[in-house]
């Protein structure tokens, strides 16, 4: 993507400020967020910050590309309070694309979930039944709703992007999500200063871990290829918890075992896999950094430090 007017809603978060960054090369970048979840420290000096909440209507839109990450982007963030996650969620979600809509964009990407998918040790494809068992699986498929509403109605490009579990460590964008970030993140930072990580059960659940510069590199080539219809992005390879301690300990040379704790949560996910064909069809994408490759990333800001 080149010379394009872009906005980055959610663009001082986790995803959204790398996605800035890495569009900023080449495009003018606006980055609109609340600073619930995201920090402008995020973000390199070429990218526009705008301090906003997407329920807002006097941050800029006038664009020709919305890439719409903004969200309670968890669970449990939205169990807390589901009338607040619904607004942010889905009216948030309206309200930006209604108001790009109207200044003339015709291209949006924004952020789904594979939670939808609930727990599999195979691929899940995007042609699978899903459902809601969260208030925010329930919010992330009303947004895939209304975008097929505004692809039917209003004829835009609308590409719902299913993340699996994106992941950079407190080194990148991640640290300011804290008890919100990935677990590698937090495994990590843990085991780094001497803690014990605590894993649910007995650490044999699973994910598909997909850094996040691939993340990146998806949503805009989503946005390229003016795509429409909902697409995962993941790697097709899923680890256990008890495998990424032990990468963790392999990577920063240490040797701390896991604690293993009680499961808080009735509808916790235990497995998840992509099955990313759709996407690689689509836009030639592959993920670039495998798991052990990017652990090791994870790891390296504190094997360097003084």
């Amino acid at each position: 993507m080149q010379n394009q007017r872009v906005l980055v809603t959610g663009g001082a978060g986790f995803i959204g400020s790398n996605l800035a960054n890495r569009l900023a090369e080449n495009n003018d970048v606006i980055a609109v967020d609340d600073i619930y979840l995201g920090t402008p420290e995020n973000l390199d000096s070429d990218v526009e910050f705008v301090e906003a909440s997407v329920l807002d209507d006097d941050y800029p839109a006038d664009v020709d590309v919305l890439f719409h990450l903004a969200a309670l982007s968890s669970r449990n963030m939205h169990e807390e309070n589901p009338q607040r996650g619904c607004r942010v969620n889905v009216e948030g979600f309206v309200n930006a694309v209604e108001r790009a809509r109207t200044e003339g964009c015709e291209t949006v990407v924004y952020a789904s979930t594979s939670s939808i998918y609930g727990s599999r040790t195979e691929p899940s494809p995007e042609s699978m039944d899903v459902e809601a068992e969260t208030a925010y699986e329930a919010s992330k498929l009303a947004r895939e709703r209304y975008a097929e509403y505004y692809a039917n109605h209003h004829g835009m490009n609308m590409a719902g992007l299913r993340f699996f579990s994106v992941y950079q460590g407190f080194g990148g964008n991640e640290a300011h999500k804290g008890e919100y970030a990935n677990t590698v993140a937090q495994f990590a930072d843990a085991i780094a200063n001497g803690e014990t990580p605590k894993l649910f059960g007995d650490g044999t659940q699973t994910r598909d871990f997909t850094h996040v510069s691939d993340v990146a590199r998806a949503c805009e080539l989503a946005a390229d290829h003016e795509l429409t219809g909902v697409y995962n992005v993941g790697t097709e390879e899923a680890y256990s918890f008890n495998e990424m301690v032990a990468m963790i300990n392999d990577a920063l040379g240490t040797d701390i075992d896991p604690e293993y704790i009680e499961c808080p949560f009735d509808d916790y996910v235990h497995d998840t896999m992509a099955d990313y064909s759709k996407f690689r069809q689509a836009t030639g994408w592959e993920p670039e950094i495998d798991f052990e490759e990017g652990v090791g990333l994870v790891c390296e800001p504190y094997l360097t430090e003084e």
